[in-house]
Formats: C-alpha cells, structure tokens, sequence
C-alpha cells in the first residue's frame, strides 16, 4: 500500500501545482456540452471510488469538493453528466507470500462487499448493470450505472475458481496485474522487470475462464509482452485508463502500434487524467523525499484515512506545492493524449477512463463535475454526436456486447454437442 499512496500523493500533486493556463471553455460551450452528455449514456470506465465505501466518514450522496480522497460523488456524478461506469474492485499487490494471498483474496471480497452495500442502501440511486442493455435502462430511470471490474487480480491468485462468484456477483471487466507482476501476469511498471515474458499459465486459464464467462479483459497495467498475446483471444479487449506513449514515453502508455492493432482488433482505449501518466512532472530528489515524509506523517496508508484527513491533505499538498513546485498536468496535457488516441486508433476504438478517487485528476479537470469540459472540446474539435456517444460510451459497450455474444454462442455450441 505504501507505493499505491505515494503514486497517488504525486498525481494529487500534478493536480494541484502551479501552471500555464490550461485550455478554457465559454459558459454556453459547457452548458452545450452538459445539455448533449444528459442526453448520451456517459461512462467512466475506471473508478476507484468503491476505496472510499469503507471510509467511516464517506457519503457517497453528499459532495465533497476540494478533498484529497473524493473526487467521485452522486451530486457531483449528476453536476458533471455522468451515468456511472465501472466500479473497481482494487487490492494493493502483496508480496505473493501465503498469508499476502489470502489478505488479497479477502480484501478483494471486502470491497465487493461493499459496493453491493452502497446498491442495497441506496437503491434510487444506484443500480448494478451486468449488460449493454442494463446501462441504458437504469440511464432511463434516472439511476447511476454500476457496473463492477477488478483492478488486479491478486484476490483471484489463492482461489481463481472465485472467478465464479464474483460472475455472479457482477463482474464484467478483469485486470490480471496493477504496479508488480503477480501470480497472473507481468506489470508494465515492476522495476525487478518480466518474470512470466507476458501471461503466465494460471494467467492464460484465468483468461480463457473470464472470456467462456463473457467478462471483459482489461490491459491497463500490464506489460506490453501481455499485450500482444491479448491479441490472441478470440473476442476484443481494452485499456481501461491509459494513455499515448507517443504524447509522454511510459510503460503505462500505448506506442501507435499497438494502439492500430487494439483498434483492428475491434478494442478500445479509455484515455486516464493520471497526471505521471501524462507528463513528467520533473520532480526532484528532495520532492520525492518531501512527499514519502507527508504520507507517513498520516500514517503510511493511503486507504486507512478519513475524509477529514483527505481535506487536511490537500492542504498540506498545496504547501508542498509551494516549498517544491513540480510541472503540472493540465487539460492540455490530458487533451494531447486524447486527440493522438483518436487520430491513430480512431473514434470508434477510444472512450473515458479517469481513474477517479485513484490519482486522477488535472489542473482545470479536478472532479467528475467537470467533465463536460471533454465533451466541450470534442464538440469544439468538430466530432459528430454518433462519435461522441462513442467515445462516452458506446464504443465500450460494443467491446462487452461482443464478449457477451461470444460467450452465449460458445455455450450454447458446448450444450448443442452434449
């Protein structure tokens, strides 16, 4: 949990440092743009915010504006025009011995636990989708679309026959790995490096039993070794919040080859406002320390803090902001890996993918009640409403529809042979 709070310390940091101008939009631009997305069905398709069910002092009905930890809430999903989207199931990668394992294996079960208590008790609301078809009613009805993915599948490593209750659970989008390989698959981002070249065995069965269950896979996170034998798979795929390597050279990103192959292959990629995915933010030796110091100096722990202390945060990140500026990502940066993910995959291969409550965030973008600035400047860009339903939604759905449609067909040929 450690380096998951301190990534997040520095993207909350490239959220709040001080900076150029980002890009502007006129109060009718965004009123335009609001007006069109309560119209789409508009999904985020990585949201971190099921961290914050546990937090003693989280509402998800109230707002919390300006706080370290929230960024996702109902007023502030209904003032920004977003319908919902995937709800992450996130556990921290232990370190893989028996007893990291079985906390993994728990702790993945406790937070879908808890996104199924945020449905129980707020029923008008919130509602579970399970398919393509469920999103638009529940939009219809005027609730928000929860759909649940797993961000790493470490809870999976002791028991991957659990795979079958969290399918019937809701599950509907799978990572294999989040910053270090596992049991599964090889990160982008391990600085021990690949260990399995890309998919290990368990990861390959793991797969092949997520796709005969019409779940989505998910790249985002793992290496580019996984990948290209993502590629392989019958059905299509996603990033579900990454970038353009080309705009800022991360593993974490996608080079334009792989982003025409994801696109051939009829996949989608959900650009991320993870500020060190965007940029580099330049920050220095003493930066970095200054950071570590202020996480431990709230306990180490980024998912044992309140609300409270996510404000108290904040201001103490300003302060730092102060004694050690660092670059800051703007609109502008999330907008450059925007429009290079459409220009080479395409509009029908890219959508959203924020990575609220889990880092995202840009200077001019810092809640979900701002997203229709992305809409403002998609309309300002000249792309039609069919695009940008899209890119809001529709091109993801298209990816889960299939995955689905494969899997009912594979199953109804197994049942036609018995």
């Amino acid at each position: 949990m450690k380096l998951r709070g301190l990534s997040l310390l520095l993207a909350l940091a490239l959220a709040c440092a001080p900076s150029a101008q980002a890009v502007e939009f006129t109060r009718a631009e965004l009123a335009r743009a609001t007006a069109l997305q309560n119209r789409l069905l508009t999904l985020d398709s990585h949201l971190d915010t099921p961290a914050n069910l546990a937090r003693p002092d989280f509402d998800v009905l109230a707002a919390h504006p300006d706080n370290a930890l929230a960024q996702v809430d109902y007023p502030r999903m209904v003032a920004g025009a977003l319908d919902g989207g995937f709800w992450a199931v996130y556990t921290g990668q232990g370190d893989r011995s028996a007893q990291a394992l079985q906390d993994d294996r728990d702790a993945g079960l406790q937070r879908l636990l808890e996104i199924h208590r945020m449905l129980a008790a707020h029923p008008r609301q919130f509602a579970l989708a399970l398919t393509p078809a469920d999103a638009r009613r529940i939009k219809a009805d005027g609730r928000r679309v929860v759909f649940v993915s797993m961000e790493n599948a470490s809870p999976l490593a002791k028991d991957p026959s659990l795979l079958s209750f969290y399918d019937k659970a809701g599950l509907r989008m799978l990572s294999l790995a989040h910053f270090a390989n596992n049991e599964f698959a090889d990160s982008a981002t391990d600085p021990k490096g690949p260990e399995w070249q890309g998919i290990s065995p368990a990861g390959r069965a793991l797969v092949a039993e997520a796709v005969r269950r019409g779940i989505v896979i998910d790249q985002s996170h793992a290496s580019d070794a996984v990948f290209d034998q993502l590629l392989e798979l019958p059905v299509p795929f996603v990033a579900s919040h990454s970038g353009a390597r080309a705009i800022y050279d991360h593993p974490r990103n996608l080079d334009d080859a792989r982003l025409r192959k994801l696109a051939a292959k009829g996949g989608v990629i959900q650009v991320n406002s993870y500020g060190g995915y965007l940029i580099d933010s330049g920050a220095s030796a003493e930066r970095k320390q200054a950071e570590e110091q202020l996480m431990q100096a709230f306990g180490g722990d980024w998912e044992s803090l309140t609300i409270a202390q996510g404000a108290e945060l904040t201001r103490r990140q300003r302060e730092l902001d102060r004694q050690y500026p660092v670059r800051q990502a703007t609109l502008d940066d999330f907008f450059a890996h925007l429009e290079h993910l459409l220009q080479v995959a395409g509009p029908e291969h890219v959508g959203i993918g924020m990575d609220w409550d889990g880092g995202g965030g840009v200077e001019g973008m810092r809640s979900v009640a701002d997203l229709p600035k992305i809409t403002a400047w998609l309309l300002r860009k000249g792309y039609s409403e069919r695009q940008i339903a899209g890119i809001w939604s529709g091109n993801l759905l298209q990816v889960l529809q299939r995955v689905q449609d494969y899997a009912a067909g594979q199953a109804a040929a197994a049942s036609a042979a018995d």
